[in-house]
């Protein structure tokens, strides 16, 4: 597991994981050891001995495509623990979330709280969790660019989920997507003030990047 960041109170580890290359993240309270998972890609070994000297939580999920969800089932039976999820991503999994999180929620990871903003977009049930300085982004937003969207009102409703709830958050803090490397949001705003300064066909959608829209 890559350590991303770690101070005195939260570690964060990353798992790059098969079959996708997706991102699954374990949150550490470094004061009482509790954890929580976001995300559960694959290879739930891995993620199991990622957790190893802590004490699991809960699951969050950030969206539930499969490149996201495909070891739940199986970290749901190995760990005996709260699924938390957005209701409108809950058709896609094989039982419904123990938790369901909706904009604005909480979640105490020991002495750490985890806010929970909802990002439609992607999904309709796309969620960010962030915490002092760090914001774990699923696939809402990824350096240079918004999450894959199918239509081109789910890329206006990304957008407004993007600058509504997260660029409102402080320049300095750190992104963790769902796939690839971490970013800060201070280069995403000035990514995005470059793409809202130009002309964009109507119909624009799917993978979309500030830089070359």
């Amino acid at each position: 597991m890559e350590i991303l960041a770690e101070d005195e109170r939260l570690k964060i580890g990353r798992l790059s994981l098969l079959p996708y290359g997706t991102n699954a993240y374990i949150l550490i309270c470094r004061d009482t050891g509790e954890s929580a998972v976001v995300d559960a890609p694959g290879e739930a070994e891995k993620i199991v001995a990622g957790l190893k000297d802590t004490t699991p939580r809960y699951i969050l999920l950030t969206h539930s495509h499969m490149d996201h969800i495909g070891a739940l089932d199986e970290l749901r039976g190995e760990l005996g623990i709260p699924l938390a999820a957005h209701p409108a991503d809950a058709a896609p999994l094989s039982a419904p979330p123990d938790i369901k999180l909706n904009d604005g929620d909480s979640i105490t990871l020991g002495r750490i709280t985890l806010d929970v903003l909802h990002t439609p977009g992607h999904t309709p049930g796309s969620l960010c969790f962030k915490t002092a300085g760090h914001l774990l982004s699923g696939d809402t937003l990824f350096p240079g660019g918004p999450g894959k969207t199918r239509t081109p009102a789910d890329f206006q409703q990304i957008v407004r989920s993007i600058t509504g709830k997260l660029f409102v958050l402080d320049d300095a803090t750190r992104v963790y997507p769902g796939h690839g490397e971490a970013t800060v949001l201070k280069t995403e705003k000035e990514a995005f003030a470059g793409f809202a300064s130009r002309r964009h066909p109507s119909d624009l959608c799917g993978d979309v990047l500030w830089r070359s829209a």
